[in-house]
């Protein structure tokens, strides 16, 4: 005689926290914080499969007129909390927490080493002391933003000996930075990739000398290069973007010419906005050794001539957008020489000019069917745009 099944009482409690892991993981992220709320275990679950965490600070909202308001204060005891409780974070956003103190970041020196991404935007309060506490806790970090932050190149260097796996770093507004703490990272960080160091004023680029062929983005909008500078920007062989918008050249007049001296040959956007005082020798230059341009902007650059126009129609063969806004010096012959040679061209800016005619531009389109003609002024462009 058989005897009678025996059923034993299941629960989806019993199941292992790999497998209840497996279960959040396909679940949609509308559905993550009622999964947390369940119980403690379930809580435990989802906090170790949280990857990111960003303050809401007062400078990420709407109608924001200064960057002097009062920003987010976090204290040490919150920024503690919430690192014991997500331990695995690979991105950790401070931004705009303007009164953090450099003490705050002392807690990541505890913290297990997987964060990847931190920004500190507008962490007024952080210096050197702050990014010496940052390399001795994230050995593992790939990308900083130190935007508006009062560092200067000794913390710089001590973020580089402690952080050599650095791929992007944000430096734009930090005005205490100069290229001594440019080259500490360009010799100790090999895998770099993106540098953004907008309006640092001390900067002349020198510290980029003998970069990694890795670096491929550099945005130095507003900086004081000279042409050592430029030379040392360029020098790595990798850049495919570069913006010297807006670069101060009363010093050194027309010396943008290096960056077509044969090291850039990579590159595919260019942006040289209000660069008023580039001339005809960099545009040749430029168009002739940086046979991959893809976007050149060259709005406001008033020194270029007819022999620079024609430059870039016969050499720049691959150039799908070109910004010529506000060039006093675009003619009629200029735009021809546009209209005949780039035959990729896909859009031409061109708002505002004086020197052309209506029916230059009406010829323009006529022969170029397939070009949109935009009045639109574009000051940063790049790959989104």
């Amino acid at each position: 005689m058989e005897e009678p099944l025996s059923y034993t009482r299941t629960s989806i409690m019993l199941l292992p926290d790999d497998c209840l892991s497996i279960v959040f993981q396909f679940l949609v992220c509308s559905s993550h914080e009622s999964f947390g709320l369940t119980c403690h275990r379930w809580l435990n679950i989802q906090n170790t499969h949280r990857r990111s965490l960003q303050f809401h600070s007062s400078l990420a909202l709407p109608n924001v007129s200064s960057l002097s308001q009062r920003g987010l204060v976090v204290s040490a005891y919150h920024l503690h909390r919430l690192l014991t409780r997500f331990q695995h974070l690979h991105y950790l956003s401070l931004s705009g927490c303007s009164e953090l103190p450099d003490s705050c970041l002392t807690f990541l020196q505890s913290y297990p080493s997987k964060l990847l991404h931190l920004n500190l935007d507008c962490c007024f309060g952080i210096t050197d002391n702050g990014l010496s506490l940052v390399a001795a806790g994230c050995s593992s970090l790939e990308a900083i933003s130190l935007y508006r932050c009062n560092i200067t190149d000794a913390g710089l260097e001590t973020l580089a000996n402690g952080c050599s796996a650095l791929k992007h770093i944000n430096l734009s507004y930090c005005s205490l930075v100069s290229d001594g703490g440019l080259r500490a990272l360009s010799q100790s960080c090999c895998h770099l990739e993106a540098v953004k160091i907008s309006h640092c004023s001390g900067v002349n680029g020198t510290g980029f000398k003998g970069c990694s062929p890795t670096l491929t983005h550099i945005d130095a909008d507003s900086c004081n290069l000279d042409p050592e500078g430029i030379m040392g920007i360029v020098s790595g062989g990798g850049l495919e973007y570069l913006n010297v918008s807006r670069v101060n050249w009363w010093r050194s007049g027309d010396t943008l010419a290096v960056i077509g001296a044969g090291f850039a040959t990579r590159l595919k956007i260019l942006n040289l906005w209000l660069c008023r005082t580039v001339g005809d020798e960099s545009i040749a230059a430029i168009a002739r050794g940086c046979p991959l341009l893809q976007e050149w902007n060259v709005a406001l650059c008033h020194g270029v001539r007819i022999a620079g126009w024609q430059s870039i129609g016969i050499n720049c063969n691959k150039l799908e957008k070109l910004h010529v806004n506000r060039c006093r010096n675009l003619c009629d012959l200029g735009l021809q020489a546009l209209r005949e040679g780039c035959k990729r061209l896909l859009v031409l800016y061109i708002g505002r000019t004086w020197k052309l005619s209506a029916t230059a531009i009406e010829l323009f389109k006529l022969c170029r069917g397939n070009v949109e003609i935009s009045k639109e002024e574009i000051m940063l462009i790049g790959p989104s745009n």
